[in-house]
């Protein structure tokens, strides 16, 4: 069954709209309840205002700023994506974290900015006036706050629109001992449709307007993924895969109960909205933070190749970035003029490939000759850390031949990666896939910065 054209498919509501673009209603009830809680506590310890010691319009704009801190948390946490009607993972551990994570943040912003001030000989105590006992009930009711308004946001939702729509898919055994535990939640879900063919659960969804799918037979997920799941997600169905003991060995957390069974949420992509966000972000900081080191090697660099290597001093080569959209990469040129003119897109040898210009060999072996690639860091088309990016007619290849290969275009390639730091240039493409998809699993700041530790020790070790 084809997809429906875009122009039979009926206008979604403005806040559905709004949802796909990442913003959520329960935002506004968030900062509502921070705000609340911050002034609330000045009301039960100081009385109305005036309050002691600082103008109203300090405690206002002190106020303001801590309830955008807090939702910048919020939503870099990954509270807002996102999350499935069955199963929901629970959210007071993950909130009453960031809570605590934002109002230390704004703990140490007020000393910083009160030592600032305080330098500059103002007589100003606080930059942002907010008593510290104040602050730590703000961060213990927070949490609890933010707990309320997601139950209240998915008492609404039922409401609105009903139990979830479940389509049950797997072969008949499996099917039937989910159908049995399920008896039980009856009133929680609707059962809408049952699948035993892997390859009609689009079809299904689209026919009964199912919310949600549960895969019950694990060895369906080789002829789901990641196509299936990708045209489920752009149906908004959540899908949800059963697990078994086998399939917890492998290291599997994080499990979500249905009926009183385990599943796990597959993911259209592997990364969240807030945590791309979030990276790009500390992309951009990092770029901005170490320019006069990277300008000084970028010009040094280029006056060498110039002398060396001649013109053109640059190399550009297409490239596939993220989403699978192809650009111009631009990298110092370390090979012959003539390196493709017999046997066409090849991959590299490292520095023994007989193409690279032998005083160039150094530059590549360091990875200097990638230096340029930072301005593309700049335009967002390439990131720090990230997957190796690939030429066009290679990758091409390796989608057809390795499941899951697309994936890795979920984010833009990196300046150096996982695959980049254990990897070497001859190392199997589905080995390196292997690397970029345990990256994006397990991406957070801190693995960033490991792997540019680990970048600096192979660049030192010339370890490509």
């Amino acid at each position: 069954m084809s997809d429906p054209s875009p122009a039979s498919q009926p206008e979604p509501r403005l806040l559905t709209r709004l949802n796909r673009r990442g913003f959520r209603l329960v935002m506004l009830l968030d900062g509502l309840a921070v705000l609340g809680l911050a002034v609330g506590t000045m009301l039960v310890r100081n009385g109305l205002p005036p309050w002691p010691t600082y103008p109203l319009a300090a405690y206002s704009v002190s106020f303001s700023v801590s309830t955008l801190i807090f939702l910048v948390a919020y939503y870099f946490g990954g509270l807002y994506e996102r999350e499935p009607r069955l199963g929901g993972a629970a959210v007071l551990p993950k909130a009453a974290r960031l809570s605590l994570a934002a109002g230390s943040f704004v703990a140490l912003l007020n000393l910083a900015l009160g030592g600032l001030l305080r330098q500059r000989g103002s007589s100003i105590g606080r930059a942002l006036p907010f008593p510290i006992t104040n602050l730590v009930a703000v961060i213990v009711l927070a949490g609890v706050a933010v707990a309320i308004n997601r139950a209240i946001v998915h008492w609404m939702r039922t409401r609105r629109e009903g139990p979830p729509r479940v389509v049950l898919a797997g072969v008949a055994a499996d099917i039937e001992l989910a159908r049995e535990h399920l008896r039980a939640n009856a009133s929680a879900i609707e059962v809408v449709g049952e699948v035993d063919d892997p390859l009609a659960v689009v079809d299904a969804v689209e026919r009964t307007r199912a919310t949600d799918v549960l895969l019950l037979t694990a060895a369906w997920l080789d002829d789901w993924y990641p196509r299936t799941i990708g045209r489920l997600d752009q149906r908004d169905a959540t899908v949800l895969l059963r697990v078994g003991g086998r399939e917890t060995l492998f290291g599997l957390d994080r499990l979500r109960e249905v009926a009183g069974l385990p599943f796990v949420l597959l993911m259209p992509q592997t990364m969240a909205a807030s945590q791309r966000h979030f990276k790009r972000l500390l992309d951009l900081l990092l770029v901005v933070l170490t320019a006069p080191v990277w300008l000084l090697l970028l010009g040094g660099t280029a006056l060498h190749q110039l002398v060396v290597a001649g013109r053109p001093l640059l190399f550009r080569q297409t490239r596939v970035g993220v989403g699978g959209e192809t650009f111009e990469m631009v990298k110092f040129r370390t090979m012959r003029l003539d390196a493709e003119a017999e046997g066409g897109a090849q991959l590299s040898t490292g520095t023994a490939d007989p193409r690279v210009i032998p005083a160039c060999r150094w530059v590549r072996a360091t990875r200097a000759d990638e230096l340029p690639q930072i301005l593309h860091i700049l335009t967002g088309r390439m990131s720090v850390v990230g997957p190796r990016p690939e030429r066009p007619e290679l990758t091409a290849g390796f989608e057809k031949e390795i499941a899951g290969y697309t994936r890795r275009h979920e984010v833009p390639p990196g300046l150096t990666g996982l695959a980049q730091i254990h990897g070497r240039y001859h190392t199997d493409a589905e080995y390196k896939l292997g690397y970029d998809l345990q990256y994006l699993v397990n991406w957070s700041p801190v693995l960033d910065l490991e792997i540019i530790v680990r970048t600096v020790w192979v660049v030192l070790a010339r370890r490509v």
